[in-house]
């Protein structure tokens, strides 16, 4: 149980190093530099389209962590000062284990802001924590409506099937976590637990 909710809690930047050349290398980083300085800025859609696509790939374990730290980093992105201090709120409620105050907090972020993912997210984080299952998956079940590739919310689901018993939709969920971050090592585990049971079962 306490590795399961490693995978739905264990949220917490990528920080590129660049080393200087010399004669015309220099010169060749500087105008590379300034064509940077010349493009649009990203938006927040290519900002994660960009970091999913670097999670995929990576293999190291601790550069993978990094990535999904400023991916969860964009999640917190509500673009409202009104959502960000309610979600703040709610932290806060969920840190002291007030888990009712946290709700209230949290269900104003969904009426005021329903296509921001995370309010989503956070509420089923809640209702999991309360051990409400189903309520716990419908707001999962939004998350994954609005961002498809939340790892998070997809751990949520299979801890909830593990909850259930239910091993093989919980490979499942865990399978599709790794499919979109492969390096997370408590999914990685799981996996390799829950085929190992299904696998007994079927002696």
């Amino acid at each position: 149980m306490r590795r399961v909710l490693a995978c739905l809690v264990s949220a917490g930047l990528l920080g590129a190093g660049l080393s200087a050349g010399m004669g015309t290398a220099f010169a060749q980083k500087t105008g590379e530099g300034a064509q940077e300085a010349s493009r649009p800025a990203e938006t927040a859609k290519e900002r994660l389209d960009r970091l999913f696509s670097e999670l995929k790939r990576e293999r190291n374990e601790q550069a993978a962590s990094r990535i999904a730290d400023a991916i969860r980093a964009e999640w917190q992105r509500s673009g409202s000062a009104t959502i960000d201090l309610l979600m703040q709120r709610a932290a806060s409620a969920m840190q002291a284990r007030k888990y009712d105050a946290a709700l209230d907090f949290l269900d104003e972020v969904t009426v005021l802001a329903p296509s921001f993912a995370e309010g989503w997210n956070r509420r089923a984080t809640v209702h999991y924590l309360k051990r409400d299952y189903g309520r716990s998956m419908t707001d999962i079940e939004r998350t994954l409506r609005l961002e498809p590739r939340h790892f998070g919310a997809l751990s949520g689901m299979a801890a909830i099937f593990k909850a259930y018993d239910n091993k093989q939709a919980a490979l499942n969920a865990f399978e599709r976590v790794l499919d979109i971050y492969p390096m997370l090592r408590s999914a990685q585990q799981e996996v390799s637990d829950l085929a190992d049971a299904l696998a007994g079962q079927g002696i």
